[in-house]
């Protein structure tokens, strides 16, 4: 079971907007334990002059507006307008939607849901296939840098790298040149297989230049076959050295190419997938109003607004005492208001609804904390998880090999790192972290105010319990209201609950 904004906000703040608070204090300990889905949610409480009164009325209005032939899409981007009115800023937290099997509504949906769903599987398929090559292509570049690095450490000034790196060479030709090329006149094959020869690849390991093999102490035939294939080897060294640079460089340009090209998928594809998403119904099996052969529509919505509180304009309208215009807030209270929106609808021609309407007006008040913990139980929740896989089937699999697409794509020598630290004498170190652009970090400020949401909340001190809250709770009981009334009066709805 999904847990509703109310039971989120319920979770939130147990004391004021769970009807069974202390029970879940008293069960779990804290708020951060309780389970959202057991919260029996309530709006502010207050008495006749909007302040916080366990025994007074909860600040919810509920109308109800049933027309057969006028369009309800007009009523609801009328409550949208009346809450920029009241500089609410409205946001959508909840829009689902249930068709009854039998209703045309259903058919059309399906079919578009289908369309989008094809083509958002081919476009993840061929993301995919971009992804299988651009790991082939980071597996032979690493190879490729295994291989430069023997090349360039044969210009080592340590003896021993030197040393070592050419011997790596010289076993790479016999097993990748040689050999394939001779076969049983190869070095290896003659050395192993022939009898006379056993000291043909040590000799051929040990000797640098042709020169050289003159100085060994082995029979003409084994010397004339190493000058041979030491000089074959060393010509080899240095053309095959140039050609795979060259092929070193190619590849990076291919890789480049290639993750373009899945980053232009993954952009492709989100939308289709969002728009899936979008489509997909919500099941209701036991709401007597959704019957299977009847032609209608079930759609929820739910619209949260907040109007902040400003102490220094409260204090000069008398609404706080005199000393708020100087007095520095630690966190900032909000007005809010929660409207949930139910339209029961029949489908008419040309994509029109008419039915009937719910309307529920709920008024809160919140703090910066808990609209931060808001956002994070949101996204915590099942109604982020769609955005999550949408995310993990596109942008994710490139991030995983990030670390490997920077190492090449960003690969410099050591010449051109060398002359980049003579023209900047920054530490490099903190550039990567950030150092010298903090205002530029917006991705660090936000996982920073995310962890910051995990957190607990903070209990209201004396100023804020007796002052800010207060204010922040007369202001979103009245908005709350004033919605509601403005609402039934504009419409002419004089029955509600």
């Amino acid at each position: 079971m999904v847990a509703t904004i109310p039971q989120i906000i319920g979770k939130i703040n147990p004391e004021l907007y769970a009807e069974n608070g202390k029970e879940l204090l008293a069960k779990y300990g804290s708020a951060e334990n309780i389970q959202a889905e057991e919260v029996k949610p309530i709006a502010l409480v207050v008495d006749e002059k909007g302040r916080i009164d366990k025994n007074g009325a909860e600040a919810s209005h509920r109308l109800v507006y049933n027309s057969g032939g006028e369009s309800l899409e007009p009523l609801y981007f009328f409550i949208i307008d009346l809450m920029n009115d009241r500089g609410l800023s409205p946001q959508k937290l909840i829009d689902n939607f249930t068709s009854t099997p039998g209703s045309s509504h259903f058919a059309e949906t399906g079919l578009k849901a289908s369309r989008v769903q094809d083509e958002a599987s081919k476009l993840l398929a061929n993301a995919g296939i971009v992804l299988k090559g651009i790991l082939n292509i980071i597996y032979d570049l690493k190879e490729f840098k295994i291989r430069l690095q023997y090349y360039a450490d044969t210009k080592s000034k340590d003896r021993n790298i030197k040393e070592a790196s050419i011997l790596s060479l010289k076993q790479i030709w016999m097993d990748k040149v040689d050999y394939p090329a001779r076969g049983n006149s190869s070095i290896k094959a003659m050395a192993l297989g022939q009898m006379g020869f056993q000291t043909l690849i040590d000799a051929f390991l040990i000797v640098k230049t042709p020169e050289d093999t003159n100085k060994l102490d082995l029979n003409d035939q084994i010397k004339r076959i190493v000058k041979a294939r030491v000089q074959e080897f060393n010509i080899w060294v240095e053309q095959s050295e140039k050609e795979l640079r060259k092929r070193y460089e190619m590849e990076k340009i291919y890789l480049k190419q290639q993750v373009n090209s899945l980053k232009l998928y993954s952009r492709w594809a989100k939308p289709y997938l969002r728009a899936a998403q979008k489509l997909e119904m919500k099941e209701i099996n036991r709401d007597p109003r959704v019957v299977n052969l009847f032609n209608t529509v079930r759609m929820e919505l739910v619209l949260f607004g907040k109007e902040k509180v400003d102490p220094k304009v409260a204090a000069l309208t008398g609404e706080l005492p005199r000393d708020f215009k100087n007095l520095k807030i630690k966190r900032d209270y909000f007005a809010c208001s929660l409207i949930e929106v139910i339209f029961t609808a029949i489908p008419q021609q040309g994509g029109r609804f008419s039915g009937r309407l719910e309307v529920i007006f709920k008024g809160y008040a919140l703090n910066q904390e808990e609209l931060d913990k808001l956002d994070y139980e949101l996204d915590k929740s099942d109604i982020g998880d769609v955005l999550t896989l949408i995310e993990g089937a596109t942008t994710e699999s490139l991030e995983q090999l990030q670390n490997d697409i920077d190492e090449f794509l960003e690969d410099k020598t050591p010449e051109q790192k060398a002359k980049e630290a003579q023209k900047d004498e920054s530490n490099p170190f903190l550039a990567l972290i950030g150092f010298y652009n903090k205002k530029e970090a917006p991705k660090k400020t936000e996982a920073k105010s995310t962890k910051k949401s995990a957190n607990p909340i903070r209990k209201d001190d004396w100023i804020e319990k007796n002052h800010l809250r207060r204010l922040s709770t007369e202001k979103g009981a009245g908005t709350a209201f004033q919605l509601f009334d403005t609402f039934k009066k504009a419409h002419g709805m004089p029955s509600y609950t």
